[in-house]
């Protein structure tokens, strides 16, 4: 029997230009408020999110896999766009749903509303434009992809499995629905705006929204969970050293506390 997970998923976007400059627009004024709010340790890791899908896509999907195609547009600058995109859009929300900051619900919906309304508005008033189509296979890959999300994962379930504190261990439940949350968002966004995989059937839209929230940002939360209570146990939003630093197993604590301030000590 075909497995549908494993099976080629073509990911593909099309849409007009306007899109790709209002939503760079939405990327500075997302920035800056995050700024304004002084949010700069959040903003940081959103800027290193960028450049990290944009050395992903680029370096690894195109360069090195030869999976990125495109029509009606240069490859590298609307990668560039494109990674910056999901990439700020992304971490910073992970990060701020990581640090359960004072301000998740607003930040959460401006982003959501964004990925929702943004390919709408660009297919309205940019209908005269020529259309850009990108795309990108992914049967190569996803094995790969899977292995490392397995190993991630189950890290975490032998380390609490061994740990006897019940308040050091990782809620993993928690972290694979905040990495499914955080693709499927703009996966939907997508889908709904007419831009995901446009030209294929209703299924393989589907299968290609269902693969990639299932694993594409998934499989790399165990780590980033793991960079931020690393660098919060020594730094404040602010990037002032952290009064009172703690180690790593007490800032886990103090996130399980803070997710939970009613209920700490989580299992598989």
């Amino acid at each position: 029997m075909l497995n549908l997970l494993s099976a080629e998923i073509i990911a593909q976007r099309v849409f007009s230009p306007l899109y790709i400059v209002l939503d760079s627009v939405f990327i500075v004024g997302l920035l800056a408020a995050l700024i304004v709010k002084k949010r700069y340790l959040t903003t940081l890791f959103a800027v290193f999110g960028g450049v990290l899908y944009m050395v992903v896509d680029y370096g690894i999907f195109h360069l090195a896999l030869g999976t990125r195609s495109i029509e009606n547009g240069n490859l590298f600058w609307v990668l560039l766009w494109m990674s910056m995109s999901y990439g700020v859009t992304n971490f910073a929300l992970i990060w701020i749903w990581l640090n359960k900051d004072k301000y998740y619900r607003e930040f959460t919906a401006l982003i959501w509303i964004w990925w929702i309304c943004c390919p709408m508005i660009s297919a309205t008033f940019g209908s005269n434009m020529t259309p850009i189509k990108i795309q990108r296979t992914t049967g190569s890959y996803h094995g790969y992809m899977a292995i490392f999300m397995v190993v991630s994962y189950v890290g975490l379930i032998v380390y609490n499995f061994t740990q006897q504190d019940k308040n050091k261990k990782f809620n993993i439940v928690w972290l694979f629905v905040l990495g499914v949350l955080a693709q499927l968002g703009w996966e939907a966004g997508l889908l709904v705006g007419g831009i995901r995989s446009a030209e294929f059937d209703p299924f393989t839209k589907i299968m290609t929204l269902v693969t990639n929230s299932l694993v594409e940002t998934n499989l790399g939360l165990p780590a980033i969970y793991c960079i931020y209570l690393a660098v919060t146990s020594k730094c404040t939003e602010q990037l002032k050293r952290r009064d009172g630093s703690v180690k790593f197993l007490e800032r886990l604590t103090e996130s399980n506390i803070q997710v939970y301030p009613k209920k700490v000590g989580f299992s598989v």
